[in-house]
């Protein structure tokens, strides 16, 4: 696990063919992570508990809500009120669901009296910086793990199922929502370089003006599982729970 400062390579491309049809390894990857969180989980269970604060999770494109649920206990265990987006499964309709989760955003921080941190996989994270952009009043902050920032599915194994025309209409309203209104609240990028559905350059925030960035070592699918992973999570969550 590393941090990071910087980084000015741009994404060009989906990641190569070559990453794309690594079933088996993918298969490796998440039993080895299932096999690391089982050792790490005593050492994360002993870190700082929070402020209880809410906490919303949203799954990556397909997935359900279960896919987040391992993380969701952890964080239950932190003594945030850690919750599913409510939504069911993602049917990737960002532009739609980010606009829907912004009004339950309002409306749960009106209730608890506590900004929500947001928390995506993937395009859940999409719709989590999108939400953030609507009603940054409302949201704490925003992690996301393995999420495109620019370019919308261009850079992932999603642009052939979106096409050509509908890439290039979100690549362009996200670079003009960049420039006219920026993301304000804190955000947290993780992404790997072994990233094989995501071009890990497009993962990399550079305009937003609070930004951090953090490397790990698993896969796009064994994200959720990844104990490093959730130690990011955790202290981040610390650092900006209200």
């Amino acid at each position: 696990m590393g941090k990071v400062i910087e980084y000015l390579t741009p994404p060009d491309a989906p990641p190569p063919q070559r990453m794309q049809h690594l079933d088996l390894f993918n298969q490796w990857r998440v039993g080895w992570e299932i096999f690391r969180l089982g050792l790490a989980y005593p050492g994360l269970l002993t870190a700082p508990r929070s402020k209880t604060a809410p906490v919303i999770l949203v799954p990556g494109w397909l997935a359900p809500e279960v896919s987040l649920t391992p993380l969701r206990w952890f964080l239950k265990t932190q003594g945030y009120d850690a919750r599913h987006w409510g939504m069911g499964t993602n049917r990737g309709e960002p532009e739609r669901d980010s606009a829907l989760l912004a009004e339950k955003i309002v409306a749960m921080s009106k209730t608890t009296g506590h900004p929500v941190a947001l928390i995506g996989w993937s395009l859940g994270g999409v719709i989590a910086r999108e939400t953030a952009r609507l009603v940054p009043q409302a949201v704490a902050s925003v992690i996301t793990f393995g999420t495109p920032v620019v370019g919308g599915p261009t850079y992932t194994l999603g642009a052939t199922r979106w096409g050509r025309a509908e890439c290039e209409r979100i690549s362009r309203k996200i670079e003009e929502l960049d420039q006219t209104s920026p993301i304000t609240v804190p955000i947290t990028a993780i992404f790997s370089r072994r990233d094989e559905v995501v071009s890990w350059p497009a993962c990399i925030d550079r305009l937003s003006p609070k930004a951090k960035h953090f490397e790990v070592s698993s896969t796009h699918v064994s994200m959720g599982l990844d104990p490093d992973v959730w130690k990011i999570v955790a202290q981040q969550l610390r650092e900006t729970a209200i």
